[in-house]
């Protein structure tokens, strides 16, 4: 198995290539369209993290959108497996990788031209994660703005399917960040209530319970459940539902979860202080050191390593 050393590799319809060589025509429905999904987890150590719950996601977003990528989800498995295996010579430097699964519709035919490719693009890649950017919000925590513009009805879009159109967010977070760059968007759902940001879910803590919103207006994250799961072990009781801005003002604690943020804490809601202000609270921290032990890796120490 040979590759450039400075070349991630990539798959791409059934072939394992540097990822500069990966090309996908300009009429791809992906690209005109956002006609297309994908998925997304992290490694720990070199790792990758819950792959098959990942993918089972993955694919009810195909079966949602009508796609079959050709392959199963278990070959997309084993593919995943191999692109951090043959991209382990490059880890040391990244830290650890975003493993991405990504599959468009391809390209429509015009007339009776024969396109190169027929059927699906199907891409597997990895990226290393953002540690050093985002080293400084696990330090200091997270500062969450709700924007103006609402997530996506579920009766319009299911937000439960990850599709390649994230424009909605996108929007949104722009508007954040031109009042706070560092800010982290959380959208509200057609109803007031939290939903979800870009690729984030959220909890807000209040008389020791945790409150998350139901998943009728949010993409179940992989860490998201993690974190349900790991807080029925440690007696805490989670409560699935609508969480307004007033639960939401009154919160004694609040954090995002995210495949690659694992758990960080809110110091600030809409600009004002969350609870006492600790970050991360006694509850939150009880949940991170549970995730940790849980994955075999420190993430907090992860990202604080590259503060420097």
């Amino acid at each position: 198995m040979t590759q450039p050393t400075h070349f991630r590799i990539a798959w791409f319809n059934g072939e394992y290539l540097p990822e500069n060589q990966v090309l996908i025509s300009f009429r791809d429905r992906s690209w005109k369209y956002g006609d297309g999904c994908f998925d997304m987890t992290r490694t720990f150590n070199g790792r990758a993290f819950r792959l098959k719950e990942h993918m089972d996601r993955f694919y009810r977003t195909l079966r949602y959108l009508r796609i079959d990528p050709g392959i199963s989800a278990r070959e997309m498995i084993e593919i995943s497996e191999q692109i951090v295996a043959r991209n382990e010579p490059l880890r040391a430097k990244a830290g650890d990788w975003w493993i991405g699964q990504r599959v468009s519709r391809g390209v429509d035919p015009i007339d009776d031209e024969v396109p190169e490719h027929s059927g699906p693009n199907v891409v597997v890649e990895c990226t290393p994660l953002p540690l050093k950017a985002r080293a400084p919000q696990f330090r200091d925590g997270l500062d969450v703005w709700t924007p103006a513009q609402r997530r996506i009805a579920p009766d319009m879009l299911s937000p439960r399917a990850k599709t390649h159109n994230y424009l909605n967010m996108i929007v949104a977070e722009q508007s954040v960040k031109a009042h706070d760059p560092d800010g982290w968007a959380l959208l509200l759902d057609v109803n007031g209530n939290l939903a979800e940001g870009m690729g984030s879910n959220i909890f807000v803590v209040r008389g020791g319970k945790l409150h998350t919103p139901s998943e009728r207006y949010v993409l179940a994250g992989v860490s998201r459940q993690m974190t349900i799961d790991l807080a029925g072990k440690l007696g805490i009781s989670v409560v699935e539902g609508d969480i307004d801005l007033y639960d939401a003002e009154n919160a004694e604690e609040m954090f995002l979860t995210s495949t690659s943020l694992c758990i960080a804490g809110v110091r600030r809601f809409n600009g004002a202080k969350v609870g006492d202000g600790r970050v991360p609270g006694p509850v939150t921290k009880r949940l991170i050191d549970a995730y940790a032990a849980e994955v075999g890796c420190d993430f907090v120490q992860q990202y604080l390593d590259r503060l420097s």
